[in-house]
């Protein structure tokens, strides 16, 4: 038994001594051992501590998080993302004058002691007695990479790396006891090796390569002798060493480093004293980190990448989950992004719409039959600054999106779709005046019905007099046809065909149950459109987008894959319907609202659209092997585009022919150059008694736009700023503040548009 002092038991030191040497020595716990009475030192903070015997012995030590790479579908970069900035090496592949510089100044005594340095603990605990408080530490190197491991566990959560950090007896106990289950377990070597990849050095650089190629553009294993002793120099404080900011106490520190080589022996004092007088000979490369880095204008949708992995389950069962992944890294995702597509979008904005101009596009591509994102971009870069946004206008708000715009007559062609699909014929028939009030009542969903009378609709010209058939009406889109017939064939079937399309709200919430959805009231985003309209281009099946085609995680130097969200088809409506629809909108690019935007080297299909008042212009077309929206407008729903310029061309008014169709036919000419063109299948479809000669007759020069077709549908809500009465009335729709179904408010659009910041 130990010798006791007068007053009874052991004092501090010798407790310590005692405590300390015989685990050290033993290299094994003893069971029953406690530490009682160390508060007199000032380190416990709750007066106990946990007998050492019950400590759990096996510590996890977490993979470390890296970078994670996002690549395009041909293995190109587009950016590299991460929580810790840090690549891990190999031991050999770090300067030998790196590990003997952190060994020096840190632990020097390392290859000759334990898991704890006796010596330094009997030094650190007898000044800091005499000091009464702790001025003195003497963790070992193998003690600090146990604390580091459990900071890096804790990850992006404040609550954990307080508790990790913390300076109480009981975590330095918990510490000491994982540090000898390392020693045991790893050795000498591995555990510097880990240490040097763990630890941070400032400037967002976690681990010695991320530290050399930040503050000196190389790899860890090419640091001289005075570069390594600055990087072992900034470990303990690297706010207070940091070169890029202070560089006479960095200067100072890495001095302070080669002396205590020098001392150690590792370099002779010649060496040393010569390292002494160089400049610090910084060549900082700055972080390179995040979606604001990403090339070709992919920003926005190494952003939806993000998204999607931190919303799907099939990364994890909780958000919780799918985000200690994604902080975790080492991922290498190649996503659907085809650089061609992606490239030739960019351009083609570029050309089209200025950063600087009032009103902003979004642009997205899809491909037909397997959902993948091909390309995806918007006239305001991604960033903070001036003319740039973070908010990805061409998805849904839960992704990074706004609340959406409204698609205006680019929802015509479901309606004509569920007519198809229902029954009615391609050929049908309706008076379609310049004018007219909406029927009333019309059927909803669950036995309801719209029940309101007096509501005008008209078409964009006086000139637009039916009756028209579906050919005609479609071409020139002809809004009293489209409201005829919805009240034709109810409400319910169009929102049935939306929702096999996948067609939805921006904001997530249910479609309003209003005629006036015929019109393109309801919010949407490109992205949505683009893949609706990717089920006409496969004669009726929808698929729904996908980004990502694998994911290789790298844990610990393994290697393995992990599951991916798969695309979901389904069958939306038969093939002759949507070859009929193909038929129709066919026509729309070669002579009627969206010649512009016809490709003349393939066959292509679309609509044009554009919201009342014009706050948004449309166009979404296809050919059979690629579908695309276009939107041109002003996210924050303030400008009108009457009397403005875009892309240095001045318009007295803008609808969906004339700016989105001309960036889609240059978006989608450039994304299919070299691919292959093959046709629809396209139906014969019997021109309808109108009693008119020809049935198509002439455009004027607005004859070819729909422009009284959008957000006239009543008090909308309030995610949407609408008010159910318009900053600028449109004279030929007057829509009450209420549209109900069977009385209740059911309101029939969405007032006048988002709400952006």
């Amino acid at each position: 038994m130990p010798k006791k002092r007068s007053g009874g038991g052991l004092s501090p030191t010798q407790q310590a001594a005692k405590f300390l040497g015989v685990s050290v020595l033993a290299g094994a716990v003893m069971a029953g051992i406690a530490v009682p009475a160390f508060g007199a030192l000032g380190l416990a903070a709750k007066g106990s501590v946990e007998g050492f015997d019950e400590i759990p012995t096996n510590l996890k030590r977490p993979p470390l998080s890296q970078r994670t790479t996002i690549l395009d579908s041909k293995g190109g970069q587009i950016a590299t993302v991460y929580s810790r900035d840090r690549t891990v090496v190999d031991l050999k592949d770090i300067s030998p004058y790196m590990q003997k510089a952190i060994v020096a100044i840190e632990d020097a005594r390392f290859y000759g002691h334990g898991a704890v340095d006796l010596k330094g603990v009997l030094r650190a605990l007898n000044k800091n007695a005499q000091s009464g408080g702790v001025s003195e530490g003497a963790s070992t190197l193998t003690q600090q990479y146990v604390k580091n491991v459990f900071v890096e566990e804790a990850g992006n959560d404040a609550d954990l790396v307080a508790q990790a950090t913390q300076q109480t007896l009981g975590r330095k106990v918990r510490e000491l006891k994982f540090a000898i289950q390392v020693e045991e377990e790893l050795g000498k070597k591995k555990i510097l090796e880990n240490y040097l990849n763990i630890t941070f050095f400032g400037q967002q650089a976690y681990g010695v390569e991320a530290a050399a190629q930040r503050y000196f553009s190389k790899s860890a294993k090419d640091l001289k002798l005075e570069e390594a002793a600055l990087l072992a120099g900034i470990v303990q404080s690297p706010s207070r060493y940091d070169p890029v900011n202070d560089e006479e106490e960095a200067v100072k520190r890495r001095n302070t480093v080669l002396q205590r080589m020098a001392d150690v022996h590792d370099v002779s004092q010649a060496e040393a004293d010569k390292a002494k007088k160089k400049p610090l000979g910084l060549k900082v490369s700055r972080p390179k980190n995040g979606c604001i880095t990403a090339v070709k204008g992919a920003g926005f949708f190494c952003d939806y990448v993000r998204e999607v992995f931190l919303n799907d389950p099939v990364f994890g069962k909780t958000q919780k989950a799918r985000a200690k992944i994604w902080n975790q890294g080492g991922l290498t995702i190649r996503t659907t992004l085809d650089p061609q597509s992606q490239e030739s979008a960019q351009a083609s904005i570029k050309d089209h719409v200025y950063k600087s101009d009032d009103v902003a596009t979004a642009a997205t591509i899809v491909e037909p039959g397997t959902g993948k994102i091909l390309a995806m971009g918007q006239s305001r870069p991604y960033g903070f600054g001036k003319n740039q946004t973070q908010m990805n206008l061409s998805v849904n708000s839960n992704m990074g999106g706004g609340a959406g715009y409204q698609p205006g007559s680019t929802f015509k062609p479901i309606v004509a779709a569920a007519a198809i699909e229902g029954g009615k014929p391609a050929n049908q028939v309706y008076s379609s005046p310049y004018e007219m009030d909406y029927p009333s009542p019309v059927s909803a969903c669950d036995g309801k019905s719209w029940n309101e009378k007096g509501i005008p609709v008209a078409n964009e010209n006086e000139t637009e007099v039916g009756p028209y058939d579906m050919q005609d009406a479609t071409a020139k889109s002809v809004n009293t046809y489209y409201v005829q017939l919805i009240s034709d064939i109810g409400i319910c079937p169009v929102t049935d065909m939306a929702g096999k399309m996948g067609v939805e709200r921006a904001d997530g919430k249910k479609m309003n149950q209003a005629p006036s959805i015929a019109l393109g009231t309801q919010e949407m985003s490109p992205l949505t459109m683009a893949s609706a309209y990717a089920t006409f281009a496969t004669r009726g099946t929808y698929c729904s987008p996908i980004a990502i085609e694998s994911i290789r995680q790298t844990v610990g130097g393994q290697k393995k894959s992990l599951p991916v969200p798969k695309s979901t088809c389904s069958r939306a409506m038969s093939e002759n319907t949507a070859d009929t629809i193909n038929t129709l909108l066919k026509g729309v690019v070669e002579d009627g609202t969206g010649s512009e935007a016809g490709l003349d080297s393939r066959a292509s299909a679309g609509k044009t659209g554009t919201t009342d008042e014009r706050y948004a212009a449309w166009f979404v077309g296809y050919t059979p092997n690629m579908a695309g929206a276009v939107w041109v407008g002003d996210p924050a729903h303030k400008r009108r585009m009457t009397n403005i310029t875009i892309g240095g061309v001045p318009y007295e008014k803008v609808f969906g022919g004339k700016v989105p169709g001309p960036i889609w036919r240059d978006m989608m000419a450039g994304a299919l150059e070299g691919k292959e063109a093959p046709q629809f299948n396209l139906v014969n479809i019997p021109r309808g008694d109108t009693g008119k000669e020809d049935g198509r007759g002439d455009e004027d020069d607005n004859g070819d736009e729909d422009g009284n077709n959008g957000d006239n549908g009543g008090n909308g809500d309030g995610n949407n700023g609408g008010n159910g009465n318009p900053q600028f009335p449109n004279p030929t729709i007057s829509i009450p503040e209420e549209w109900t179904i069977n009385g209740n408010d059911n309101g029939g659009g969405n007032g006048n548009g988002g709400n952006f910041p």
